[in-house]
């Protein structure tokens, strides 16, 4: 089998196919491994896995220090704070880290190719055929695309991105701030309509985040940092707070940025070329991607696994079975990114007294 990407779903679906007895192929287009510092959840279905991988001491090491949120207003001065989880069991771990962990768990099963990418598939009963950059071609009996919102097998083998990745009408970037946090303990959420900006402490070097509305941008290079610098510090003018200090540390730092969007697909399996994680299914920011990712590769394995001889029944049932998680999440975008970045200053007033109301209920409890 070959998956193609080597993050949070494709390590994980690499672990537990290996476990299961499958012969397994990583490529990943990265020279090693690489992915964003994002801090993400590692929560509700991704908790069973992460116990049975045996990872959780490793994954609770390099977990985030932050147990609440403050969101402030436009001096600096607490409005709400909110506590981040409430879940047994469930931890914050920057993206990068969590995708280290998951590597490391897998690897020994698996051959991992780094610095290489699927480029063309042929895809039939009998398996697929596999072109890629730099290898010699191979045929795989099926092809497992865990390539992230911007997927190269979801591409080639389901159609252009255009048709299948919407976007929600919200941006992300996120840079690391250079230096520790002030407040080691809480994420800092400032506000104005729109835009959001925040301070997350990660783990020593804080991390900072632009959250903003804003419209699609066809044709836009998600490679090209330097228009994506561009592109943040316009969405910025004239914001208050601490945000001119944080623009200037734009030129030279390492930006993630993409749009936050939606990934749908009538079907995540074409003959033997199936979709896990954020390229079959993804509401970027807004939908527990990295916890889906963890939870659907775990059922993608157990599924095939179970159905032996019979490969698509297998993929049938694991369809079947994680998309009741991650359809969930996709109804529920709208109002999550109503929440986060409130478009007037009406809904950031009517936000603002919801999570002054949670924080009293928290502290009550």
């Amino acid at each position: 089998m070959l998956i193609s990407g080597a993050g949070v779903a494709g390590s994980t679906a690499a672990y537990w196919l290996a476990r299961h007895g499958y012969r397994v192929t990583v490529v990943e287009c990265s020279a090693g491994q690489r992915s964003s510092g994002n801090p993400v959840d590692v929560r509700g279905p991704a908790i069973p896995v992460a116990r049975d991988m045996g990872i959780g001491a490793a994954l609770r090491a390099r977990a985030t220090h932050a147990d609440g949120m403050r969101v402030l207003d436009r001096a600096g001065r607490t409005v709400a704070t909110l506590p981040m989880q409430t879940e047994e069991g469930a931890l914050e771990i920057p993206r990068a880290d969590l995708a280290a962990v998951l590597y490391d768990a897998a690897r020994d099963g698996a051959d991992f190719r780094f610095d290489d990418q699927v480029t063309a598939l042929s895809s039939g009963p009998g398996g697929v055929d596999v072109t890629f950059e730099r290898a010699a071609p191979e045929h795989f009996d099926l092809v497992i695309g865990a390539d992230g919102v911007h997927s190269a097998v979801r591409r080639l083998a389901f159609g252009p991105e255009s048709d299948l990745v919407h976007h929600l009408g919200v941006w992300v970037a996120t840079l690391p701030l250079g230096e520790p946090a002030d407040d080691p303990r809480h994420a800092l959420m400032y506000n104005e309509p729109g835009r959001l900006t925040s301070i997350h402490p990660a783990r020593g070097d804080a991390l900072v985040a632009f959250i903003f509305r804003g419209p699609a941008r066809p044709g836009l290079d998600h490679r090209d940092t330097e228009a994506h610098r561009r592109i943040i510090a316009t969405a910025y003018a004239g914001a208050g707070w601490r945000v001119p200090a944080l623009l200037s540390k734009l030129p030279g730092a390492d930006v993630y940025f993409d749009a936050v969007s939606r990934v749908q697909l009538p079907v995540w399996t074409r003959d033997r070329i199936t979709l896990a994680g954020d390229a079959a299914s993804c509401v970027s920011l807004f939908g527990d991607g990295s916890s889906l990712a963890m939870a659907g590769a775990h059922t993608l394995a157990a599924a095939l696994a179970a159905a032996g001889s019979d490969m698509a029944a297998g993929l049938r049932r694991y369809e079947a079975e994680h998309r009741v998680r991650t359809d969930a999440k996709v109804r529920r975008a709208g109002r999550a990114a109503a929440l986060v970045v409130p478009k007037s200053r009406l809904g950031l007033a009517v936000r603002n007294a919801g999570a002054r109301l949670m924080g009293r209920a928290e502290a009550r409890s």
